[in-house]
């Protein structure tokens, strides 16, 4: 990058501080208020679940969710009968709903009994509960609820497509203003994790009829409501990278038998903040491609920086307001560089026809034709930015030594 160039970049990077300290400066009072407390640790009921000592014998405990991989988590398993697996579900199904590395069936059934428990107590506390409400629709038959945590706000993870057959996999992880309340949201569909997770699949399905697929809609983190320091700092992000992290080690070992590749991640906003700080966990055996889109930034300067064995991929549309607020960090506010600025370093692709921060996975859209491509690992019919007016940048071609 020329010295020009520079001047200018650091000189964008000071206006948009400055623009931005004075929207959190007039709205501080609001946002103090409004700070999220991050859930982090293990899941509810942890307690009573290494309290449990009725598999008997020194050597039998329960592992500790806290401590335990995932991948002994899931030897754990392979080592009990399936009495043993279901009287656990039983037991303590807020625990097994929520191990990574459990099997996928076990943390369907364990979901589904926490879920209706959490339904139970709702109503009785108050029988016109919207929450209630919420808790009803997870139930709905045909829902693969793979995490559930009613603490908080809520956080909700769900699989579309059969996960344990799948040959092909995508996860998704949403930014701001996303909770329990807001997974399904029948308003703006595209912009809510279910209907990003089913929009994707749904293209995928049409794209390579023959493979089978799934999406996960990932909320497994406390996200920043509305604008203020929440968003415009890490704090919430550095809490839910290691739960990123911890879920993909999961799906590691419980999908790699069947699965063709490790999943594509795509990341939405400040959940580009959250994949930015677990990246450097995301090797090939884990995620084969990462991607984001509306980003604020990763926390880093450049792909590389990352230090993550995942292709890195980008997208923004010339509507969406993020770009406002991209491509700086002054005084702990703000997220790095702009991932589609090409001194990036990512493939960045074509969102030709997406509208504003959450039309991305609208169908019609360039850029959901593309996430398609990504995460079947049909790399020729992804369109770069730049072809045709089909986004910002005109850096070097995005498929170029894509293997």
């Amino acid at each position: 990058m020329s010295q020009t160039l520079r001047t200018r970049h650091y000189a964008r990077r000071l206006i948009t501080a400055a623009l931005t300290i004075t929207v959190m400066a007039g709205t501080a009072g609001w946002t103090v208020a409004h700070e999220e407390q991050a859930i982090t640790g293990p899941p509810p009921g942890t307690a009573a679940w290494l309290a449990d000592h009725s598999l008997g014998g020194a050597g039998r405990e329960l592992p500790d969710p806290a401590t335990v991989s995932p991948a002994g988590i899931a030897r754990f398993f392979d080592r009990l009968t399936e009495v043993q697996r279901k009287a656990l579900v039983i037991r303590h199904p807020a625990v097994v709903g929520n191990l990574d590395g459990a099997p996928l069936s076990l943390r369907y059934e364990a979901n589904t009994r926490a879920i209706r428990a959490a339904w139970h107590k709702e109503r009785e506390a108050d029988p016109e509960s919207p929450l209630a409400e919420r808790y009803a629709a997870l139930l709905r038959p045909g829902r693969q609820i793979l995490a559930f945590d009613p603490r908080g706000r809520g956080q909700v993870a769900e699989v579309y497509g059969d996960l344990a057959a799948a040959r092909r996999t995508a996860v998704i992880v949403p930014g701001s203003d996303i909770d329990l309340e807001d997974f399904d949201r029948t308003g703006d569909p595209y912009g809510a994790p279910a209907g990003m997770a089913r929009s994707l699949r749904a293209q995928m399905a049409e794209d390579a009829p023959a493979t089978p697929t799934a999406v996960i809609a990932w909320v497994g983190y406390t996200t920043p409501v509305g604008l203020g320091p929440d968003a415009a700092t890490s704090r919430l992000a550095e809490a839910g990278a290691p739960r990123l992290d911890r879920f993909l080690a999961g799906l590691a070992v419980t999908t790699a038998a069947t699965a063709d590749a490790p999943p594509a991640v795509f990341c939405h906003s400040y959940g580009s903040v959250v994949c930015g700080l677990a990246a450097s966990a995301m090797d090939r055996a884990r995620v084969s491609d990462l991607v984001v889109l509306g980003s604020p930034g990763m926390r880093a300067d450049s792909a590389e920086s990352l230090r993550t064995g995942a292709r890195v991929w980008a997208a923004r549309d010339r509507t969406d307001w993020i770009r406002r607020v991209t491509g700086y960090d002054f005084l702990g506010l703000g997220h790095g560089d702009d991932p589609t600025d090409p001194s990036f370093g990512a493939r960045v692709v074509s969102s030709e026809s997406a509208h504003g921060h959450t039309g991305y996975f609208a169908p019609g859209t360039d850029s959901l034709r593309n996430f398609s491509g990504i995460a079947l690992g049909d790399f020729d019919g992804v369109r770069c930015a730049g072809e045709d007016g089909g986004g910002p940048g005109t850096g070097p071609d995005c498929r170029q030594g894509l293997s």
